[in-house]
C-alpha cells in the first residue's frame, strides 16, 4: 500500500517479466499459439494444391453460378458445395491428426462399442445407415429437380417476374433443406471399425506432458501433475462416454454437463483424492482452450452477414448484461455482486467460456463460477429442444429460417447447441445462428475487461475502502484474452490474405485446417479437463449457500427471458425492417 495525496492506494509494485514465464495467464496463450503454430505448419505448405482444386470447381460451375442477382441460383450452391470439399484436413497428417484427438465413440446399449467396433458390426451399422441415407439421396434429387424447373422457368422470363423468382427461390431452399438431410444422412454411413483404446492413452500422455511443460515454469511439482492427471483425463474420457450414448446426444446432454456432474459426484462423496488436486486446474486448461477459440473468431466472416448481424450481437448482448446485473443488484439483491456478473456474462454472451473469462476478471469463487455454469448446460439443453419446435410452430414459414435463426444464435449459449439447434430448421438457419454466435463471441474479451475494470475501480474500492492504481488494474485483466485476441487477428489476416488468391481458399486452409484440423480437436478436450476440474473442485455445502432463497436461479431466468424478447424484437427489426435487401441476399 501506498499514500498518494491522502489516501491508500493499492499498489502491486512494477511489472516483471518473469511473469511470462511464471503466470498460467502466459503460459495459456504460450501453449495454445504453439499448437496454433503446428496447424499453420501443417497445414499452410498445402495452399497451392487446395488452390488448385478451387480453380477446378470455379471453372466447372462458375459461368452459371451468377446469372442473376435476384437469388443464389442452383449453380452457385454447386459451386459452393464443390469449394467446401476442398479441405486442408484432407491430407494424410490431417486425418492421423482427427484419428489421434478423437473422442470416444457414439454408442447406443453397448458402452464397449464407444472404444472398439468389430468388422462385423460396423458392417452392420453401415448397411442400416446407407438404407437412411440412399432415401435422402432420393428425396435431395427430387428436390434439385424441382429447383431446376423452378429455376429455369424464372431463367425464361428474364429473371424479372417476381412470383417465378420467389417460387424459384422457395424451391431452391427446399433442394438446401434436402441437402443439409442428405449430408448428415452420409456421415453416419461412414462407419469402419476401430479400437480407440491405444490412442486414448496416447493423447492422455500427451496431453500430461503439453500441460507439464506449464507447470514446470510456473514451478509447481510435475511428477505430482502428472500423476494427478491420470485421474482428471480419466474422468473427462469417462464424460465423452456418458455424452455420446446415443439418448443422451439426442437430447443435447453433452459432455460438459457430464464432466461437472461426474466430478461433483466424486468429490461430494468419496472425495476427490489428494493425490489428483495437482491437475485439477480449471483455468489453465479452459484458458487455453479459449486462446485457441480466437482463432475461430474471423472478421471475414463476422462482415459477410452485415451490419444486421453485428448489431443483433454487439448492441443486444451489453444491454442484456447491464440490464441484468442491475435486476440482480437492486432487485433480487444477489448477495455476491461477482456471482451476479458471472451468471450475466454466462447468459448473455456465450455461456461457459464467457462465465471463466468474467469470474477470473472479478475473482469469482470456484463456487460462484460452477453455479453459473450449471445454470448455462441445463437451459441450453432446454433451449436448443424447445426453441426450434417453438420457430416451426408459431413463426410465418418466410421467416423461420433467417429470424429464427438470429433468435437462436444470440440467445441460446454454447456454440455447439446453436449449431445443432439451427440444424433443425434448416441449412440457412443453421449459417445464420452459428454466424451471430461467432459474433457474440467476440464480446467475451471486451466483457472481461470492463468487469476487471469496474470490479477494480469501483467494487473492491467500496468494499476495502482503497483506491487502485493502474498496474492493478493490469494485473487483475486476464491476460489469456490478449492471446484470444491476438489469435483472432492474426487468422482473420491469413483468412483474408489466402481469399484474396481466390474465393475460398481462406475456408480451406483456415476454417477447414488449421481451425477444424487442428485447434477444435484439441480444445473440446481442454474444455472437458476444465469441466472435470470445476466438478472436482466444487464441494454441495460451499454451493449451497449460494443457492438461498432461489436468487440465481431467478436472476438467471428472468436476464434470459429479457434476452429472448429483445433479441428477437432486435433481429425482426435489423434483418426485415432496416436491412431487408441483406436479408433477401442470405
Amino acid at each position: 500500500m501506498v499514500e498518494k495525496n491522502g489516501e491508500i492506494v493499492k499498489d502491486v509494485g512494477k511489472w516483471e517479466w518473469s511473469e511470462l514465464w511464471k503466470k498460467e495467464d502466459w503460459w495459456a496463450i504460450w501453449l495454445g499459439f504453439a499448437i496454433l503454430i503446428a496447424g499453420m505448419l501443417i497445414y499452410f505448405p498445402h495452399a497451392g494444391k487446395m488452390k488448385s482444386k478451387l480453380e477446378a470447381a470455379e471453372a466447372k460451375y462458375a459461368d452459371k453460378a451468377y446469372r442473376t442477382d435476384k437469388f443464389k441460383t442452383v449453380a452457385w450452391y454447386q459451386l459452393q458445395d464443390a469449394k467446401k470439399k476442398v479441405t486442408a484436413k484432407s491430407i494424410p497428417a490431417g486425418k492421423w491428426l482427427k484419428k489421434f484427438t478423437s473422442k470416444p465413440h457414439k454408442w447406443s446399449s453397448n458402452p464397449i462399442n464407444a472404444f472398439m467396433l468389430s468388422k462385423e458390426a460396423a458392417e452392420a451399422k453401415k448397411a442400416k445407415a446407407m438404407a437412411k441415407y440412399e432415401k435422402a439421396k432420393a428425396a435431395e434429387k427430387e428436390a434439385l429437380a424441382a429447383a431446376i424447373v423452378a429455376e429455369e422457368a424464372a431463367e425464361a422470363a428474364g429473371f424479372s417476374d417476381v412470383a417465378l423468382n420467389a417460387k424459384a427461390k422457395n424451391a431452391i431452399t427446399k433442394w438446401r433443406d434436402a441437402h443439409l438431410a442428405t449430408s448428415k444422412a452420409k456421415k453416419k454411413t461412414k462407419v469402419r471399425p476401430y479400437n480407440q483404446i491405444g490412442y486414448l492413452i496416447g493423447l492422455g500422455v500427451a496431453f500430461a506432458l503439453f500441460f507439464a511443460i506449464g507447470t514446470k515454469g510456473m514451478g509447481k511439482s510435475v511428477p505430482k501433475f502428472l500423476l494427478g492427471f491420470i485421474f482428471v483425463f480419466g474422468v473427462a474420457v469417462l464424460s465423452y462416454v456418458a455424452a455420446n450414448q446415443a439418448t443422451m446426444k439426442h437430447y443435447g446432454i453433452g459432455y460438459a454437463a457430464w464432466a461437472i456432474f461426474f466430478g461433483m459426484l466424486i468429490s461430494n462423496t468419496v472425495g476427490t483424492p489428494k493425490w489428483a488436486m495437482p491437475a485439477v486446474q480449471t483455468e489453465y486448461y479452459i484458458k487455453t482452450g479459449l486462446v485457441l477459440l480466437g482463432a475461430k473468431i474471423l472478421f471475414e466472416k463476422i462482415v459477410v452477414i452485415g451490419t444486421a448481424g453485428i448489431f443483433v450481437a454487439w448492441v443486444v448482448t451489453p444491454t442484456v448484461w447491464l440490464v441484468t446485473y442491475w435486476f440482480g443488484q437492486k432487485i433480487v439483491k444477489m448477495p455476491s455482486k461477482r456471482l451476479n456478473a458471472t451468471i450475466c456474462s454466462d447468459m448473455s454472451v456465450c455461456g461457459v467460456s464467457a462465465a471463466i473469462a468474467t469470474a477470473a476478471a472479478c475473482k469469482a469463487k470456484k463456487e460462484e463460477l460452477t453455479l453459473a455454469v450449471g445454470l448455462s448446460l441445463v437451459f441450453t439443453s432446454i433451449m436448443m429442444i424447445v426453441m426450434p419446435a417453438v420457430i416451426k410452430a408459431t413463426f410465418p414459414v418466410d421467416k423461420q429460417l433467417i429470424l429464427g435463426g438470429a433468435w437462436m444464435g444470440g440467445t441460446i449459449d454454447a456454440t455447439g447447441a446453436v449449431a445443432a439447434a439451427g440444424a433443425f430448421l434448416g441449412e440457412k438457419a443453421l449459417y445464420v445462428a452459428a454466424t451471430i454466435k461467432m459474433i457474440q463471441n467476440v464480446l467475451i474479451g471486451v466483457i472481461a475487461f470492463f468487469v476487471a475494470l469496474y470490479f477494480t475501480t469501483k467494487v473492491e474500492v467500496a468494499e476495502t475502502g482503497e483506491k487502485v492504481g493502474p498496474m492493478e488494474i493490469w494485473y487483475r485483466f486476464p491476460k489469456f484474452v490478449l492471446g484470444f485476441i491476438v489469435a483472432s487477428i492474426v487468422f482473420s489476416l491469413f483468412y483474408t490474405y489466402f481469399n484474396s488468391q481466390i474465393d475460398g481458399l481462406g475456408y480451406s486452409m483456415i476454417d477447414k485446417g488449421t481451425i477444424k484440423g487442428m485447434s477444435d480437436l484439441f480444445r473440446g478436450w481442454f474444455f472437458c479437463l476444465s469441466f472435470v476440474s470445476i466438478g472436482l473442485a466444487t464441494n454441495f455445502r460451499e454451493l449451497k449457500e449460494h443457492f438461498v432463497g432461489g436468487k440465481p436461479l431467478i436472476l438467471y431466468v428472468t436476464g434470459q427471458s429479457f434476452n429472448l424478447c429483445l433479441t428477437l424484437l432486435v433481429a425482426y427489426i435489423m434483418f426485415y425492417v432496416v436491412f431487408p435487401e441483406l436479408t433477401a441476399t442470405i
